[in-house]
């Protein structure tokens, strides 16, 4: 370790895969985790197999030692496996006593192969000797890799026939069948061996990844170690306590329908006395459930060696949530494309799940979702794409019945508008294309970021009071009741005016932004010569 410590000190400059720092006593756990995978990044960029953080080195590359105890290690090992993902931490720790002092050698695993190393949900990288955000194309290349070498793909040589469920195989044949009716008399004479190979399950009679993920008998999943194969199922009350839960392995063909099966399918009964909605229909649409779920069977990010979780929670919502980030990266891209992806992460899985009858690779699953929803007048499904994770949230209710039913009846706006005008409604943030847009339209008013739906809409959906609480008093209007106040009372303070006006200002500001309205009206009016103020009190100017 020495010797690799001065080779390290030799480097004219600091690398992307090797940092010294002084840190003498302690170092900012936030700051390690950033530098850990900064480092763990750039060293598979570099195709390393290691990084180094040195600490007890200057940035002179002078040795001043350091007095961090094995105790503080042990903790910046904790921190960094648990705020990481994938869930990593240092290969090891070197203490390497050097011209009588302590220098710490933290050694960082590269990446693994096609999974960024996330801090706290973010990624980061370096350039030169600068810390910052993984730049999207390091992060490409480092996706390409598992997408180059298809984990799905994968022949298990210790795997046989004899690890597959009769019953799946059975299944997939009626779902094969199905998908190609024309060929029902060819398909029932093809043996096993030969009906999977075409299926494009198995390759050339050797049994993959894909073939234990679909059709795998529970006993088998060892074989995918250290990948797993699991659904779980968990139900949660409205105030999210667990009350029942369940665990479903291989085959995952027929798991789907035995999870759909656990999710409690209510009806939900329309309060609408104008009867313009239909009277009921169920909560979930059994389409959203199967697709929602096939799409996390066949993009889940395996190598994390992570499950598929579904919460069903009582008070009318589905969360399906899979590993890995969202290839395509944004859900509305895929929305208003309504085209195929160019390249998937399981490849092999995909076709496979195409033969079967499972997906499509048209590109419309998702469309269809939202099409659904809106047909329901029920919200949009809603997708969180943070912490390297998937989550697709289905709400199985009306949330506001006169909005919901007025929005999805205005003939002229279309699925991408209505997806723009749900993240209005849910004070999302929008980019400046999608302002310009709505503004051009006229289906918002405000100013970034407090954006509101605008009058016309407004007038269609019933909204006029909401409308107007939004928007709120102008400028003009708070000035005017400033002097007219200060004309019948004289003075006041400025706490006088936020108690006059702070209600009256738009509820989209927070508290501290209508203050700062307030605040701004009145120094306005004394710049323009019409009040001034003598020990905090304001007055008009005679």
């Amino acid at each position: 370790m020495e010797d690799i410590l001065d080779d390290l000190l030799k480097l004219s400059d600091e690398t992307e895969i090797v940092e010294f720092k002084k840190a003498e006593r302690q170092f900012d756990k936030d700051k390690l985790g950033r530098y850990f995978s900064a480092l763990s990044n750039e060293a598979n960029l570099k195709g390393k197999a290691r990084a180094w953080l040195v600490m007890g080195v200057n940035k002179f590359h002078k040795i001043v030692g350091t007095l961090i105890s094995m105790k503080q290690i042990n903790e910046y090992k904790i921190e960094v496996s648990r705020h990481t993902a994938p869930k990593i931490t240092f290969s090891e720790v070197h203490i390497v006593y050097k011209e009588g002092k302590n220098v710490l050698m933290f050694e960082i695993p590269a990446a693994p192969k096609g999974q960024p190393v996330y801090w706290k949900g973010h990624t980061y990288g370096r350039d030169g000797e600068s810390l910052g955000g993984l730049n999207q194309i390091e992060y490409d290349r480092i996706r390409a890799q598992i997408i180059a070498e298809d984990w799905s793909s994968k022949i298990l040589p210790n795997a046989d026939f004899s690890d597959l469920s009769e019953d799946a195989i059975n299944f997939a044949r009626e779902q094969y069948i199905e998908k190609n009716p024309k060929l029902k008399e060819e398909i029932d004479d093809w043996p096993d061996k030969v009906f999977l190979d075409k299926a494009k399950v198995t390759i050339k009679g050797q049994i993959t990844t894909t073939a234990i993920l679909l059709l795998g008998k529970p006993e088998s999943n060892y074989l995918l170690s250290p990948a797993t194969s699991r659904i779980t199922w968990i139900l949660r009350d409205k105030d999210n306590i667990e009350k029942d839960y369940e665990h479903f392995d291989s085959p995952l063909l027929l798991a789907v329908e035995k999870v759909a099966a656990k999710i409690r399918n209510l009806k939900y009964r329309y309060l609408n006395p104008g009867r313009i909605f239909p009277e009921e229909t169920d909560q979930y649409d059994p389409y959203t459930i199967r697709e929602a779920l096939h799409n996390c069977i066949a993009h889940q990010d395996y190598m994390r060696g992570g499950k598929i979780i579904v919460i069903e929670k009582e008070d009318g919502q589905l969360i399906f949530t899979n590993e890995g980030n969202f290839i395509p990266g944004s859900v509305e891209e895929v929305v208003i494309s309504d085209s195929p992806e160019p390249k998937y992460r399981n490849g092999f899985l995909v076709q496979a799940m195409v033969n079967l009858n499972m997906i499509d690779t048209i590109g419309s699953g998702i469309k269809r979702m939202f099409t659904i929803q809106r047909k329901k007048y029920f919200p949009l499904p809603e997708y969180d794409l943070s912490k390297n994770k998937v989550k697709v949230i289905i709400t199985g209710k009306v949330v506001d019945v006169n909005y919901a039913k007025k929005l999805a009846e205005v003939p002229d706006l279309s699925l991408s508008e209505i997806i723009l005008l749900d993240k209005v409604a849910k004070n999302k943030q929008l980019s400046k294309k999608e302002i310009r847009r709505l503004k051009t339209k006229e289906l918002i008013e405000g100013r970034k970021p407090n954006f509101h739906i605008s009058s016309d809409i407004a007038e269609v959906t019933g909204e006029k009071v909401d409308y107007m609480k939004r928007r709120g008093i102008d400028d003009d209007y708070c000035r005017k009741m400033i002097i007219e106040y200060l004309e019948k009372f004289e003075r006041a303070k400025r706490s006088d005016f936020e108690d006059l006006l702070l209600d009256k200002l738009p509820d989209v500001l927070s508290e501290e932004q209508k203050k700062n309205k307030v605040k701004n009206n009145l120094q306005y009016l004394r710049r323009s010569g019409r009040i001034t103020t003598e020990n905090r009190n304001w007055r008009l100017v005679k």
